[in-house]
């Protein structure tokens, strides 16, 4: 016999809304998340064409009623959102949770800061469920590779930083000395600093320029100095992702339960078990 109970009704009602704005293995599933990224690309495509005050003059208040429905429907997908999760603190509190909310705000943050409008395109940020919706779920975990990777290697990062902020004091210390009482470009040391860090990174901005012979002389040195400097933090992070590439295969060792192995390994690296 069935439970038609009101209590099993709204727990059959709220998994169906799970399936559909969650799940997309289903037909109704990537309607609904298809239908969702073409509403938020009318809500960002608004506020850009909005920006210009010659569309802004002569459709305002159509963007205004656009705009207002696309926030109506965002809330209420938010809601929905909310109502069939198990736990709706934590998916308010998730990634995915904090961006929904802050797709919300910016309408009704017009109310009181001016701008606050503009903020709309933050709306862009929820394109991401485009990964989970053309199974494109392995770019995210090549994405999680890379931000391993970056884990890994924030030690030697730290240090190098370390080395850059300690050279380009000095070489901005001493373009002072050189230029300081020739060059009105060059009038303080944090002057020269900021010339130091613009060109060892190779920006090279040209508002702030050496006039003597060893100014340039030592501006020559600080460019091709720059292109090692670049090359660093690249080969640092290059370095290990080809570790990450070689070692995470998920399998644990069945003597010692460690994990890291590479993939051809027959033996656990750890305590030689087999594997």
């Amino acid at each position: 016999m069935k439970n038609n109970s009101p209590s099993t009704s709204r727990r059959s009602l709220r998994l169906h809304i799970y399936e559909i704005i969650f799940e997309s293995d289903t037909p109704a599933g990537k309607y609904f998340d298809v239908g969702l990224f073409i509403f938020i690309l009318v809500s960002i495509i608004v506020v850009l064409f909005e920006s210009v005050e010659s569309y802004r003059t002569s459709y305002q208040e159509t963007f205004r009623t656009i705009e207002w429905i696309l926030t109506c429907i965002f809330l209420i997908e938010y809601i929905l959102r909310l109502y069939c999760v198990r736990k709706p603190l934590h998916y308010a509190l998730s990634f995915y949770g904090i961006i929904d909310l802050l797709a919300i705000m910016p309408s009704f943050l017009a109310f009181f800061i001016t701008a606050g409008q503009s903020l709309i395109v933050i709306r862009a940020l929820r394109l991401l469920r485009i990964f989970r919706i053309f199974k494109l779920g392995s770019f995210m975990a090549q994405g999680n590779v890379i931000m391993e990777s970056i884990n890994q290697s924030k030690g030697k990062i730290a240090v190098f930083l370390y080395f850059i902020v300690i050279l380009v004091l000095i070489i901005g210390s001493m373009m002072y000395v050189i230029e300081g009482g020739k060059n009105q470009d060059f009038d303080s040391i944090p002057t020269s600093i900021y010339w130091a860090i613009v060109t060892l990174t190779t920006v090279g901005y040209g508002d702030i320029t050496p006039v003597t012979n060893i100014g340039k002389f030592m501006s020559a040195v600080v460019m091709i100095l720059g292109y090692a400097v670049i090359a660093v933090p690249t080969g640092i992070v290059s370095a290990s992702m080809i570790n990450q590439g070689r070692k995470i295969n998920g399998q644990a060792c069945p003597h010692c339960s460690k994990e890291g192995h590479d993939n051809d390994a027959s033996y656990c690296k750890f305590c030689g078990g087999e594997l």
